[in-house]
């Protein structure tokens, strides 16, 4: 069927709303988890338009043990009139409980923080994956800039090699 620009129900970037590149610049990601995102009607909407910057976003945990979503913005859906969302308020997120005591524990300890890295559809649900990471210092992004730039090199002289 030519002309079908369909995404395979496997593929990774099928339902991908909105990723944080500068997360993974900034940081090393150590682990990552799945969380669900509480979230009002015209919010929703407004995401599924991919209206919504996580760039400068972090999670909390409080002393309740519950964990939000701070410092995302979501843009007003264009048809929500006076029942529109407030931009910046913090939302909450969905984890288990033990995921979160175990979370609570980590980002306790020193350098650690946890950062939203990718805003996702599944199933219609939106779902937020949040990665616990440590900063990264001077010397290890230019590393990783090193690393990065010799290996598009290389692909580059393979390219054009065979080419």
């Amino acid at each position: 069927m030519a002309g079908k620009n369909k995404k395979k129900k496997n593929d990774p970037s099928a339902g991908v709303l909105a990723t944080n590149r500068k997360a993974l610049r900034d940081y090393h990601i150590l682990e990552q988890f799945e969380a669900g995102i509480v979230l009002t009607g015209t919010e929703v909407k407004s995401v599924k338009q991919g209206h919504l910057s996580i760039q400068e976003g972090y999670v909390n945990i409080d002393e309740r043990m519950e964990s939000w979503l701070i410092g995302c913005t979501i843009q007003p859906y264009e048809q929500g009139n006076i029942f529109n969302h407030n931009q910046t308020r913090e939302r909450k997120l969905l984890l288990h409980r033990k995921e979160i005591e175990r979370l609570f524990g980590k980002v306790r300890e020193k350098g650690f923080t946890l950062i939203p890295l990718k805003v996702y559809l599944v199933r219609g649900k939106v779902k937020v994956k949040i990665g616990l990471g440590r900063g990264k210092n001077v010397v290890d992004k230019r590393d990783a800039i090193k690393k990065r730039e010799s290996d598009r090199d290389s692909q580059r002289a393979i390219r054009n090699h065979n080419g």
